[in-house]
């Protein structure tokens, strides 16, 4: 029986899962969009999360362990620079998942997961909601109805006429 065993092996061996997250957590920093398996990204979601929190508090202490886990030093210069300042703010869920169906070829599902702060559509979409709406009333354009009305009127005559 598996009574609380959560962790999801991926079918592989514990230095290749490891690895396999690392290089997938290090794609995911730079390119700050992947597509995956959705198994294999909720296990990213689960690896790469505490880094992206850790990285808030910049310090030699935590960039060491930060690149203990990614082994790369391009990647953890990037998570510290821009996509730590980008997400200091935010209290966590750093990840999104999107699913986009299933792969030709083994019927695997696949998804996008993604950096949530930096899908530029969804930035400038929730940033244009959370602008303050100005409250439309009917009531101030008495100028602009009575003009309108006025050549409703002649034109309503003319056409009276005209039959």
């Amino acid at each position: 029986m598996r009574h609380g065993k959560k962790f999801n092996h991926l079918g592989r061996t514990a230095s290749h899962r490891k690895a396999m997250l690392s290089n997938m957590a290090t794609s995911l920093i730079l390119n700050k969009r992947i597509q995956t398996t959705v198994a294999k990204a909720k296990a990213l979601r689960k690896y790469v999360e505490p880094l992206i929190t850790r990285s808030k508090d910049d310090t030699t202490h935590s960039r060491r362990v930060v690149f203990s886990y990614l082994q790369n030093k391009e990647s953890v210069k990037e998570l510290f620079d821009n996509v730590s300042t980008k997400v200091a703010s935010r209290p966590g869920g750093y990840t999104r998942i999107i699913k986009l169906g299933n792969r030709l070829g083994d019927n695997a599902d696949i998804c996008l997961i993604e950096l949530v702060d930096f899908n530029e559509v969804l930035v400038q979409e929730s940033s244009a909601a959370a602008a303050p709406k100005t409250r439309r009333s009917r009531r101030g354009g008495s100028a602009k109805k009575s003009d309108e009305a006025g050549n409703n009127t002649e034109v309503s005559n003319e056409e009276g006429s005209d039959a």
